[in-house]
């Protein structure tokens, strides 16, 4: 599975960049609203709002925001009906990528998403072209200095997890996706903190891209779709050598 979770690990290494332009809000108040339309404003018996909430305290957004959040779900306050779209594409290379959106204009972000993979030499295609290359699963972000390699691994399995993984800077602990409550609960009650907790699409194979111009077309392109306000998550696989990362970065 070496590599399939290389997007998750940029993504990470570039947390805090990411975290200053605000926009992260704007996708967890998303989340959070969606999340109590579908399965009520109750997080106890709503397990999507309660990953929800987990990544909204992670990234210390305040309490009034999650509220006002589950409020607008719930009808307890006027709000927007978004609707969930899932894109899909090649990018640059023939890398297989998928694009999660919660938008209110259709036209206006399925326009913006093809632009971008037009941008990029890649091209939108069809439902269900990539999406049976990838998995979902439960993935659990964990600083790798943040924790003994034994020790999260004795945790994680033992509660339920069906791989934990080394990836450079960061431990990625994959679950079956109605496990990921349960082994997030047990990471928690031994005390082993983690920086994301949440369902995410893991690639069955990953491409190789060795060329430092079609990887930095690449990451143009998931940037660009990641910091599109109708984009909620992106996932590729692709695997690059972190030296043509670093040299691009």
């Amino acid at each position: 599975m070496a590599g399939h979770s290389k997007w998750a690990n940029i993504k990470h290494r570039k947390g805090a960049v990411d975290a200053k332009r605000g926009k992260i809000f704007t996708k967890l108040i998303k989340e959070i609203t969606v999340a109590a339309r579908m399965g009520g404003g109750d997080p106890d018996a709503n397990p999507r709002l309660r990953s929800a909430i987990v990544a909204a305290k992670a990234v210390n957004m305040p309490k009034d925001n999650v509220e006002r959040g589950i409020k607008k779900g719930t009808g307890e306050l006027e709000g927007v009906n978004y609707e969930e779209i899932l894109y899909e594409g090649y990018g640059p290379g023939g890398v297989a990528v998928l694009v999660e959106c919660m938008t209110d204009n259709r036209n206006r972000t399925v326009a913006d998403i093809r632009s971008f993979f037009s941008k990029a030499n890649g091209n939108l295609g069809e439902s269900g072209c990539v999406a049976w290359m990838f998995d979902k699963k439960g993935s659990i972000m964990i600083d790798r200095e943040a924790i003994d390699e034994e020790k999260l691994m004795e945790v994680a399995l033992e509660a339920g997890a069906e791989d934990v993984v080394d990836d450079g800077s960061v431990f990625q602990v994959l679950t079956a996706p109605e496990d990921l409550e349960t082994v997030r609960e047990a990471l928690e009650g031994a005390g082993i903190s983690y920086d994301e907790a949440n369902l995410s699409m893991i690639p069955q194979n990953v491409v190789e891209v060795n060329d430092e111009k079609t990887a930095a077309q690449l990451m143009k392109l998931l940037d660009n779709l990641e910091d599109n306000e109708d984009v909620q998550n992106v996932h590729a696989n692709f695997d690059i050598p972190d030296e043509i990362i670093e040299a691009i970065s």
